[in-house]
């Protein structure tokens, strides 16, 4: 059988995105100068912010929603960018997982109260391989699936399971993973890594993987960055480990390949939210190693599809096709690291 095609499994949730005019303190008080609310979760905004570049394969979904109004509404919403919905199932009990996204206007920076609603409920068994023709299957996010994050009879987490079964049904495999709960990365996103072909990774989830310091801002230590990457190709990762920060992105491969590509220089005024700033960066990404790009071009569309998302509050609405979101990182020029 011939692959063609993305599949994405994992969280499926309604941001309720707010806009802060400053953060407050423990006990204060912000105004909410302005709301939204759109998709959230890794596959879904991977998926849709592929269906918006223009991807020019099959799109696919895997979940679990409520049957209730948000989860009608993730179901229309992906129908209507041309993603099939065919493995979104309806829990027979619990509601549809929604994040409160505070997002304070002045730095752009977000805070997340989540509810994990039916995406807990989500298991091994949900996630049927042998009913799509997909070449790539990306999971996210790690540490939010309560019963794929949980150990199995193996003592494994049971993502695990669901990973292998991908790659022997012949899909190649991408992870993401969530940055939250550090204590939680040994035990249940390091014994997924030999089983992730490619894993995408921010800074802060990147250092609790390899316990290396790699810096912020002006003080990001770029050979710092570049061992972490390549220490994660050693604990295990397949083909390539992207380590992706506000400054840039830096690949390693388990070939001995090393790539670096700075952000888009945005300028401050166009900056309005970093949500799904990172799921934009990893559909560009997937888009070209779907179509065989060299990874030096696939990091050239996933920092400018990265930039067109932090246009707008929510993670995938002011996403454009592959060929504007490439014109406006020419307009602007990229970060040198």
């Amino acid at each position: 059988m011939a692959r063609h095609g993305i599949i994405a499994g994992g969280n499926w949730l309604i941001d309720h995105v707010k806009l802060l005019d400053t953060w407050p303190p423990q006990d204060g008080l912000a105004h909410i100068v302005g709301r939204t609310a759109g998709n959230g979760g890794g596959p879904y905004n991977v998926l849709k912010d592929l269906a918006k570049l223009q991807a020019p394969f099959p799109l696919e979904g895997i979940g679990l929603l409520g049957d209730d109004a948000d989860g009608r509404a993730i179901r229309a919403d992906a129908a209507a960018h041309g993603i099939s919905v065919a493995q979104l199932r309806t829990a027979p009990t619990g509601a549809t997982s929604y994040t409160d996204v505070m997002t304070e206007r002045r730095t752009g920076r977000r805070t997340f109260f989540h509810d994990p609603g039916t995406n807990a409920q989500l298991a091994p068994e949900h996630f049927d391989f042998g009913a799509t023709s997909a070449r790539r299957f990306h999971l996210a996010y790690m540490l939010l699936l309560d019963a794929l994050d949980a150990p199995g009879a193996d003592g494994l987490p049971r993502a695990v399971e669901v990973l292998r079964r991908a790659r022997a049904a012949g899909l190649a495999v991408s992870v993401d993973c969530v940055s939250a709960r550090p204590e939680r990365y040994a035990g249940t996103v390091a014994p997924v890594l030999p089983e992730t072909d490619v894993l995408f990774a921010n800074d802060f989830e990147a250092e609790q993987l390899t316990g290396r310091a790699l810096g912020r801002g002006e003080g990001v230590d770029r050979a710092e960055v570049e061992r972490a990457a390549r220490d994660l190709i050693a604990r295990g990762v397949r083909d390539w480990a992207i380590v992706h920060f506000p400054e840039g992105v830096c690949a390693a491969s388990a070939r001995g390949e090393l790539v670096w590509q700075g952000a888009v220089r945005l300028p401050a005024e166009l900056m309005v939210g970093t949500a799904g700033a990172g799921d934009a960066l990893a559909a560009g990404v997937l888009y070209g190693l779907h179509e065989g790009w060299p990874m030096a071009q696939c990091l050239g569309l996933g920092v400018a599809a990265a930039a067109a998302s932090l246009r707008d509050g929510t993670c995938s609405d002011a996403i454009v096709s592959a060929a504007e979101c490439l014109a406006l990182a020419g307009r602007y020029g990229h970060r040198r690291i």
